[in-house]
């Protein structure tokens, strides 16, 4: 009966999309929701506090958008902040106020942290100011535009020249001294800058580039005799400026021309870990959060072995995984797939009163096919109100076709529809707009990604796996969550390279080579925080604990719990423990919930 059903869904195709059930019809879309019921939720005393502070950051940002990198930004920017400090430190709020005082100690946790990000940016400059040796010469230029003085034409091109003359300079410096066996910029034997000291020099000059042009376009065309000075310095300058860029690639990061960046990463180390850790509101070392996710690594192992044993494949759970992987959807039939699944899970959540889905929620996701080219970072499906699905086209070679089709089978799949739609991020950010937005602020992984994670954990209990395919589907995501704890903790604390991170993957989850290391690249280019990718697992471990005290001592119902978590707002779990407890948080907050007991 299992293969039987295994066998049906992998025969999907366009041909036969009739036979997919489709989504339920909405429920009267046109009705008003119940308005007092909404206003109810928008209890935090603070909230006009916090957006405040969110607006007037947000405009300091784009004044100073022109200014990157620079000492005046941190200046300005740490003067903000320090002042914002002290103005919180000064706020009375009563203690009966209990969404009040949790808006109170995420303003304050907020501030303290972008003061850490703002010490940490200076830091980077400082460091890679020796492969920088011009930038003052850019940020001197920038700062006519940005405090708005007349420009000076003839100065203005001899600023350029200068900086093209300078440009060239540090590349026959940094050329020589990597061909004179590693010294730095100019040959004068300073350290040999790594991979990672040179990726982070490309982005810093990256930005002053780009702002450089913007700066150049304003006044290009508008201002005649500037024009008629600056058109040629500038365009040697930028073009100086490409060059170096392209030799800090090549000679230091080990970029080619043309190909692929490597995955080179930024790890923050110790301390970063540490700051990023007290904002996130964990009271665990990283040792401590590496052995959680090796305890749950075992626990997926072990429910693999009796999946693997019901599929007739005894010890060699490996084997099974790969048999899941051949149950996958005819080219062109994986968008009914998933709107199959999305409804299954909707319907799996409502007939068991799990949680409140607004009739809007249903109606509203969509869904689009993604790029070859943004499947090679994100090789899985991504979610929200758009659903963006992985799936070969035929631009594809075979092989990328096949591991595409292989790592997107049907129980992988039944494993992570429901992650990124509902009940998981489609449902959150449907929420999100319209209950206690001023959280946005303090958005976090451990309550995004943690919701949609503690859901899988939650739906197994409940039984939504109903075969061994679908168990092996869902404890492959699992497996995987806990391995992205222990691969992306130990490259941040720099024990562990990319690529052992990618050989990681394939040996211990059973990755798709492909899918490995743009599984690393995405957790490592820059676009997710150094915590982002353990916070699945341990945000969903968080809400699994906060279930068992009360929904398991009795204390709320699985709506109650499940509504009141999604109209709280996204924050730490900790500070979420805390509204559902309704224990107002004192103004000397230390983190200290142990959720996970001592791992060690």
């Amino acid at each position: 009966m299992y293969r039987h059903r295994s066998l049906a869904l992998a025969a999907v195709t366009l041909a036969a999309a009739a036979s997919v059930p489709t989504p339920a019809a909405p429920q009267s879309p046109s009705a008003v929701p119940d308005l007092t019921d909404i206003a109810a939720f928008e209890t935090s005393s603070l909230a006009s506090v916090v957006n405040r502070f969110s607006s007037d950051l947000a405009a300091l940002e784009r004044k100073w958008a022109g200014m990157p990198n620079s000492a005046a930004r941190h200046e300005r920017m740490r003067e903000f902040l320090d002042r914002w400090a002290e103005a919180l430190e000064a706020l009375a709020v009563g203690m009966d106020d209990v969404d009040g005082s949790i808006d109170h100690v995420l303003l304050s946790a907020e501030v303290r942290y972008r003061q850490e990000l703002l010490a940490r940016e200076e830091r980077t400059v400082a460091e890679v100011g020796p492969l920088l040796p011009f930038g003052a010469d850019i940020l001197a230029l920038l700062e006519i535009r940005h405090h708005g003085r007349p420009v000076d034409g003839q100065e203005t091109a001899s600023s350029l020249a200068a900086l093209a003359v300078a440009v060239e300079g540090a590349e026959e410096g940094l050329k020589s001294g990597a061909a004179a066996g590693g010294a730095g910029p100019g040959g004068d034997g300073r350290s040999t800058p790594t991979p990672i000291t040179g990726l982070r020099a490309v982005r810093v000059l990256q930005s002053y580039r780009s702002t450089l042009g913007s700066w150049y376009r304003h006044y290009a065309g508008y201002d005649p005799l500037f024009t008629w000075w600056a058109k040629q310095p500038y365009e040697e300058a930028d073009r100086a400026l490409g060059g170096y860029l392209s030799t800090l690639r090549t000679q230091v990061v080990g970029w080619p021309e043309g190909g692929e960046e490597p995955i080179v990463g930024n790890p923050i180390g110790a301390d970063g870990m540490a700051a990023d850790l007290a904002r996130e509101m964990i009271p665990y070392t990283p040792a401590e959060l590496i052995a959680i996710a090796d305890r749950e690594f075992a626990w997926c192992e072990e429910r693999m072995l009796e999946a693997s044993r019901d599929l007739g494949f005894g010890e060699d759970w490996k084997a099974a995984l790969e048999h899941v992987k051949t149950l996958h959807a005819e080219p062109g039939g994986q968008p009914e797939v998933v709107r199959m699944l999305a409804q299954e899970a909707v319907d799996f959540v409502e007939s068991r009163g799990l949680l409140t889905i607004p009739a809007l929620a249903k109606e509203g996701w969509r869904l689009e096919m993604m790029s070859p080219e943004r499947q090679r970072i994100a090789p899985f499906f991504l979610g929200g109100e758009v659903i963006r699905v992985s799936f070969p086209t035929d631009e594809m070679t075979h092989d990328e076709k096949r591991m595409s089709m292989r790592g997107n089978n049907i129980h992988f799949s039944r494993a992570t529809v429901h992650h990124e739609l509902i009940p998981g991020h489609h449902l959150q950010g449907f929420m999100n707009e319209r209950y206690n937005s001023h959280r946005g602020l303090f958005r976090t992984p451990f309550w995004t990604e943690g919701w949609a994670l503690y859901w899988e954990m939650r739906l197994w209990d409940l039984g939504f796996p109903t075969t061994p395919e679908d168990r092996v589907g869902m404890l492959f995501w699992r497996m995987h969550r806990a391995a992205r704890i222990i691969f992306s903790l130990s490259f941040h604390l720099e024990r562990m390279t990319p690529t052992e991170a990618i050989t990681f993957l394939i040996d211990r989850v059973g990755h798709e080579p492909a899918n490995a290391t743009a599984e690393v690249r995405r957790s490592f280019n820059g676009t997710y925080s150094p915590l982002y990718q353990a916070a699945y697992m341990l945000g969903g471990l968080q809400i699994r604990s906060l279930h068992e005290q009360l929904v398991g001592g009795g204390r709320m119902s699985e709506r109650e719990f499940h509504d009141m978590i999604l109209r709280g707002g996204t924050m730490p779990i900790e500070m979420v423990r805390a509204r559902l407890l309704g224990e107002a948080p004192g103004r000397g907050f230390e983190t200290g919930w142990r959720f996970y007991g001592d791992p060690l």
